[in-house]
């Protein structure tokens, strides 16, 4: 059974065969979804999911592309929110230094505060790091939460390495599919088997057979193959350390999504 540890479900792209993708990624082997919100508007979207598909878990965040438009009565709609015994993790949250538009102290301002509604609410975090990880980790040393997600690592191995060492796993998917992805590809090859889950972030990258495409939630078979041949391993090996890895990372995920004999 594999499980898309990050997949945006509630987003537009799927409004048309949202079903359908769903039912192609079953058919292929996944058995749960984590759906991260990215803004306070979407948090019943998440929520609604949740509830009408069984195995889909969600998480509550505010995205750190989106703070421009959040206001501070978000951050205590969340700390409600976070309440539920059914949420999994506090994200999308975290930085991003790649995007040029969105404040880069309002970044830090709702990622520390969010920080402390995780460690408040004693739950992991699943992080948005583009060209971030030091700032990331700088935050993480100084407000300890339960772990959590990577998402979408590109990090340098000794990056990968302070994460792990705080109890995060990392996040791998389209970006791995990639030859010339070879910084990626090497991490996936070369840290620790428990340190790697496996996600999609569909609809968003596309894996190197899907540009140009929507990005599907039935890859994640094809990059739980890829990781196997990456470590010189069985797919089926792959498959359960990513899971059992994935349990780890987002203990309530066995429960929301009906994995508890999993």
């Amino acid at each position: 059974m594999l499980v898309d540890t990050h997949i945006h479900l509630d987003a537009a792209a799927f409004e048309a065969d949202r079903d359908a993708a769903i039912a192609a990624a079953r058919a292929g082997g996944v058995g749960a979804f984590v759906v991260p919100a990215v803004e306070a508007a979407n948090f019943d979207a998440v929520a609604r999911l949740a509830r009408v598909h069984r195995d889909v878990a969600h998480a509550y965040g505010i995205h750190p592309m989106y703070v421009g438009g959040a206001r501070e009565e978000d951050l205590e709609l969340l700390d409600e929110r976070l309440a539920e015994s059914e949420v999994v993790a506090v994200g999308e949250i975290g930085l991003d230094h790649f995007v040029t538009d969105v404040d880069p102290a309002l970044q830090e301002r709702y990622f520390v505060a969010q920080l402390r509604l995780a460690r408040k609410h004693g739950l992991p975090v699943i992080l948005h790091l583009r060209r971030a990880q030091d700032a990331i980790l700088k935050q993480l040393r100084r407000i300890e939460v339960p772990g959590g997600i990577a998402h979408s690592f590109n990090g340098s191995r000794q990056q990968a390495e302070a994460f792990i060492a705080l109890g995060f796993r990392l996040g791998f998917g389209g970006a791995m599919t990639f030859e010339g992805s070879s910084r990626i590809r090497g991490l996936a090859a070369a840290l620790p088997l428990e340190a790697i889950v496996l996600e999609t972030d569909a609809p968003d990258i596309p894996p190197a057979w899907g540009q140009g495409r929507r990005t599907e939630p039935a890859n994640i078979g094809r990059y739980a193959e890829l990781l196997a041949r990456l470590r010189d391993i069985t797919v089926d090996e792959a498959v359960a350390a990513t899971t059992c890895n994935a349990l780890a990372a987002l203990p309530r995920l066995r429960y929301a999504a009906g994995l508890a004999s999993a």
